[in-house]
């Protein structure tokens, strides 16, 4: 095992092909399985009032642990059992309402096989994923899901690869037939990924983010001059100020960029910042995402959006200076 081994670079690509190819003819076999079987296995754990246990011994259960957390985060509450473990206390886990999804390549696994009485006593229903039907564990299921006779992409036929490649397909055939039975939304999914750039994008809102208190935010009347609105300018401290009528709806921003822009056409401390404002300034709401809201601004070329009320009041504002303090992306 220790002495140098030299095969030709071509090889290897070859025989990485040849595995991926003879797992892609697992997956197209899996597809002939789909039937009926798998619409009443997705019913069973709609009409679920527990949670979907999932177990399996080897490498069929670390494809089941993967397969649990897909449907965690996709509206279908389950966790993963160990068999073995299971088998000395852990299949307390296990209570009635729930569902148990098995996996076993061969259907016959030792393990699994060794909690059967107990699934049966608790009325569980009992939903098997493996090669055939030919095993003990399918026969004993309420349904039998089938992966089809493919071959593994080991050149042993040993190790499984093409099996556990089809099994975790199966998996996510399920979750993601569940999620449109349920109408799972992306709002829905952020709830289960609170943390980092996903939950981020998905849950902040630019009502977290947006300065309030409108009262006191910089703006001024459309009446006012230039000398006004800059003063207001440098109180706010947003390079901006807020254009508003007499009944405080929004009718134009003044940024710095406007004053740079009007120097050039020769304004000065008297004049009305009416004329020298921008009109109809691009506005959000602060129930909009803030991943949106800071898509507008790049889109905008705008460093800041007005946060409106339904009937054209100033809300709030939120700049971009806020959004990529607050980590959006």
């Amino acid at each position: 095992m220790n002495q140098e081994v030299n095969i030709a670079p071509k090889q290897l690509i070859q025989h990485a092909k040849h595995a991926i190819e003879t797992e892609i003819s697992a997956l197209k076999i899996l597809s002939e399985e789909i039937d009926e079987r798998f619409e009443n296995a997705c019913q069973t754990i709609l009409n679920c009032h527990g949670r979907v246990v999932i177990t399996g011994m080897g490498k069929s259960g670390l494809v089941g642990r993967k397969i649990a957390a897909t449907f965690a985060s996709t509206g279908t509450p389950s966790f993963f059992m160990h068999p073995g473990e299971a088998g000395h206390g852990d299949l307390g886990m296990l209570v009635a309402g729930d569902v148990l999804i098995a996996i076993s390549n061969s259907g016959n696994s030792d393990e699994i096989n060794t909690l059967l009485p107990v699934v049966k006593r608790l009325q569980i229903p009992l939903i098997s994923i493996s090669r055939d039907t030919r095993g003990s564990l399918p026969k004993a299921a309420n349904i039998a899901l089938t992966l089809g006779k493919s071959e593994e992409a080991c050149p042993l036929g040993l190790a499984p690869t093409s099996s556990t490649t089809a099994t975790l397909a199966i998996g996510d055939a399920l979750a993601v037939a569940l999620v449109y039975a349920r109408d799972f939304t992306s709002e829905d999914f952020a709830m289960s990924h609170p943390a980092g750039a996903l939950g981020k994008k998905l849950l902040t809102k630019v009502a977290d983010l947006m300065h309030t208190d409108a009262e006191n935010l910089p703006q001024v009347k459309e009446s006012e001059t230039l000398e006004e609105a800059l003063f207001s300018m440098t109180g706010g401290r947003l390079g901006m100020t807020v254009i508003v009528d007499d009944n405080k709806k929004v009718k134009g921003i003044f940024t710095d960029g406007d004053l740079r822009r009007g120097f050039k056409n020769n304004i000065n401390m008297t004049t009305k910042i009416a004329d020298i404002m921008t009109k109809n300034p691009k506005t959000v709401t602060k129930n909009m995402r803030a991943s949106d809201a800071l898509t507008v601004m790049n889109e905008k070329g705008v460093m800041q959006l007005l946060v409106l009320t339904d009937d054209g009041k100033l809300d709030g504002v939120v700049s971009m200076h806020d959004l990529v303090q607050a980590g959006v992306k």
